[in-house]
Formats: C-alpha cells, structure tokens, sequence
C-alpha cells in the first residue's frame, strides 16, 4: 500500500477496534490488508507462533475471503491455520475450547450486510476484551500496517477441520431432549448460521438420532444479504414472522437466532416474547438443580449482570446458589466466569454463558434448556414463562445524549433523598425501601461506541414502571 493508504488503514484500526471485538464497513474501514495485520498482531499477542490458531466464518460475501486474510497474516507469524469453515460464533468458541487453540470468527453478528467484524478468543475459548489484549492486538496490527509483516523463519501450515457434527453431539450431551414430550417449533434462523446449526444440533443433518421436535423452519437459507429482514431478533420489528407463524402452525413455541447465532430470543405459544431475563432464570434454576444434585455440598456461583430483572437473582438465590452481580459486556462476564467458578451467566441481551462450555456464551444450548424444561412438564410455554416474568421491564431505550454528566447530574439531583445510588456500572438508582412505594430501579448507561444512552427500568408494577422510565427519560434528554 502508498503511504497515505497506510494512513488511513491506520488511521481506521482506531474505529474498528472495539471494547469486545472488531466491527468495520467492508472495504473502507475493513479490508484485507487491515485484517492480516490484525492476524499478525493476534498471533503475537496469544503466543500461537508454532501452534495453531482457528479460523471460522460466517455466511455474509466478505467472509471466506476475510478469512483467507487472516490466514495469510496468522501464517506469516508462525501459526497453523485451523480452518473451519462456515460455522456459528458459539461453534468457533467449541473448537477453540476443545482443541484448546485462539480462534478468530469473521462476523458482524446482528450488523447489516455491510459490515464484518471479528470475534477472538483465546485458547480455551477465553475472551479477549480491550484490556486484556484487543488494544495491544490493535497496537501491534497499526505497526505491521506502517512497516510490513515480516515473515517469520519457520511460517505456519494450514488444514481444514468440520466440527459441525462433534459440535452438536457436545451439545446433545450437555442437555438431554430425547425424553420431552412431543413439540413443535418454529425456528427463524434469520438467514444466518443457525440455518446451519439447528438442522444439526436439533435435527438429524449430522446423523444424530431423531429428537421428539417437529421443526418449521423460517430462512434457514444463508445468505448474507439479509433479504427477509435483519438477523437482529433484538429489534422487535425482526420478530414479527416468527410470532405470526407460530400462530398460523399452532406451534408450542418459536425461537430466532441472530446472524452468528450465538444469541437466541424465544416466543410463547401465542406469538408473545419471551424476556431474556426468563429465560436466564430458567435456565439458572435448571443448572443449579442438575450441579446440586452432583455435589450436594458447596457453593454455587451465577452470573447475572447488573440489568436483568430482579427475578433472576431471587431465583439463583432461593435455589440456594449465590447470585454474582456483573457490569454489562462479553469479555467481562467470560472473565467473571473464571474467577468466580460460576456455572451459568445470564445477560439481558440474551447472551447466556456456560461453566460447561468453557465459560462461553451460546445461544444453542440456552434454547436446548428451555425446550428441555418446556417438554418435561405439561403447561404452555405462556404459563411457565410467566412465573419468571412477575415485574415489568421497560426495555432498553437508547438516548442522544451529547453530555453524559450533566444528564448524570439531572438525574443525580432528582432523585437524591428518594433513592440510593450505585456507580457500578454507570448509575443505577434503586427506589428507597423504607417508602411505601412499590419497588423499582433503572439503569442508566452510556454506549462504549455511540454518543448514546441506555436506560432500563424494571418496578413492581406498570404503572409505576411507566412513571419512572417517563421521568427519567425528560431528565436524560433535558
């Protein structure tokens, strides 16, 4: 590349680099050049040189060739190239765990068709956030851009592996569905990897037996372009066909996949969302059971971070494990896994991680859980979920917000002598308890990325919930 291309590429490793992961415009913030840097800087920050690094993709155009980029930089730096092909976030976090190799997923996750990104871990499926090795990977790559990637003596191979089938069967293990009643499903795929993962993990596409599920499948084709609607199953808009076909085939319940399937959204039996929050608590309560059972005696730890709803921690507690409050984000949840030697961690954005998968998150085995817990018992879906849903939720609601500290103030002065405050992870204010007030709190949080920020409100009832996100939302935008 010209010096002033140099620039530029350097220049963009700046807006690219993220606090988790790697997220550009293909062929203008992204580009090839720019990801073998990035290969070469990751293969020197993790040590692979001599050993194996694995590479994974998504089906949006830009990967396979994305990918091979990579390659190109990890070789040049000493590392065997594992490729796996077309896989989801959650089967590139498996190879990695269980070859015990770092790993880089191409992938915009939920992104529109013109971005790509990179998801890296390090061996062992451990995450790899600004702090702990993104910005010295980022630093590394702006060097190999000004100067070169100098070849090491000895450069790495390559080789292929399909770990679709030992990937499924793992899963297959971790929950048993083979004795659940009879069910029928609905599942969007988005037009992402979960066209890929569900026919395999759920169906007999790898030549595991058949499972008591009737699957309807929606988009399963992949296609990176997106064209049914945006693999986002956060957005409500992106639910739609989902809810209104598990209406129209009596289905006992759906689920939605976002684009690199590593997250997954459920719907009830009549076309209702189920909350995350739900889902993490019955999905804690199922793992504390199965983990007690083994070892009677000891502590249990779960992870829930600071804005699920309370239902979770009262859940993880009352079965008599030790709920372990987090601040919100990927690679810090994954650490907190770690340390604490927690079995399960649950996010509001549907995020849901596994001692048993290497303290990773996945999507899959989230929905496994609750089609095992669904299937095990009699009731519908809307009923079981409700028992884990008694408090209403605002949702995340996102402001532009230029000046983040005087909207902290605002809210800081309006509450003071009416609630406590907590600047764990942003600022959460909890109503006080000695009122006679129903309770509540919120969460108000700013964007690592966006001039934005994000409110959450949870109270005992609507109606109070309502009154509190309206309050807060005049203070945030003044």
């Amino acid at each position: 590349m010209s010096s002033a291309l140099n620039d530029d590429a350097i220049a963009h490793l700046n807006t690219i680099v993220k606090a988790y992961d790697v997220r550009g415009l293909v062929g203008s913030t992204l580009t090839a050049d720019i990801v073998a840097a990035l290969a070469a800087g990751f293969v020197d920050e993790v040590g692979a040189a001599g050993t194996e690094v694995v590479v994974g993709h998504d089906m949006r155009d830009s990967s396979p060739g994305f990918a091979a980029a990579f390659a190109r930089g990890a070789r040049a730096r000493g590392a065997t190239v594992v490729s796996i092909g077309l896989c989801s976030t959650d089967e590139s976090y498996f190879a990695s765990g269980s070859l015990n190799a770092p790993a880089a997923m191409f992938t915009a996750s939920h992104n529109p068709a013109e971005y790509n990104g990179i998801k890296f871990s390090r061996a062992g499926a451990q995450g790899i956030s600004m702090d702990t090795g993104l910005g010295a990977i980022r630093d590394r790559a702006a060097v190999y851009l000004a100067e070169g990637i100098p070849e090491v003596a000895v450069p790495g191979g390559s080789r292929d592996l399909d770990v679709l089938a030992d990937y499924a069967a793992y899963l297959r293990r971790l929950v048993d569905l083979t004795g659940i009643r009879p069910i029928k499903i609905v599942v969007d795929a988005g037009n992402g990897m979960g066209g890929l993962t569900v026919p395999a993990v759920l169906g007999e596409a790898v030549g595991l037996a058949k499972l008591p599920i009737e699957i309807i499948p929606l988009f399963f084709e992949l296609d990176g372009t997106f064209p049914n609607h945006e693999a986002n199953p956060l957005d409500p808009a992106n639910i739609v066909d989902l809810q209104k076909a598990v209406v129209l085939h009596g289905a006992d319940l759906g689920l939605a996949f976002d684009g690199d399937a590593d997250r997954c959204f459920v719907v009830d039996e009549t076309g209702q969302a189920v909350n995350p929050s739900a889902v993490a608590a019955i999905v804690a309560l199922r793992e504390i059971t199965r983990v007690r059972a083994a070892q009677p005696d000891g502590e249990i730890f779960v992870i829930h971070n600071l804005i699920t709803s309370r239902i979770v921690e009262e859940t993880i507690a009352a079965a008599g494990a030790i709920p372990v409050r987090t601040r919100v984000g990927h690679s810090l949840i994954k650490d907190e896994m770690r340390e604490t030697g927690a079995i399960f961690g649950g996010e509001h954005s549907a995020h849901y991680y596994f001692r048993d998968f290497w303290g990773a998150d996945n999507g899959m085995l989230a929905a496994m859980h609750v089609l095992a817990e669904y299937g095990h018992q009699d009731r519908p879906l809307s009923e079981l979920s409700a028992r884990f849903t008694p408090y209403a939720l605002s949702g995340e609601i996102n402001s532009t917000v230029e000046d983040v500290p005087a909207a902290y103030s605002r809210i800081v002065k309006a509450y003071t002598g009416k609630a406590d405050f907590d600047e764990f992870d942003g600022l959460t204010v909890t109503g006080m308890t000695s009122t006679d007030e129903p309770f509540w709190w919120f969460s108000v949080r700013p964007s690592n990325t966006e001039p934005l920020l994000r409110l959450n409100v949870e109270a005992a009832t609507p109606a109070v919930m309502a009154r509190v996100r309206d309050e807060v939302l005049e203070l945030i935008r003044g």
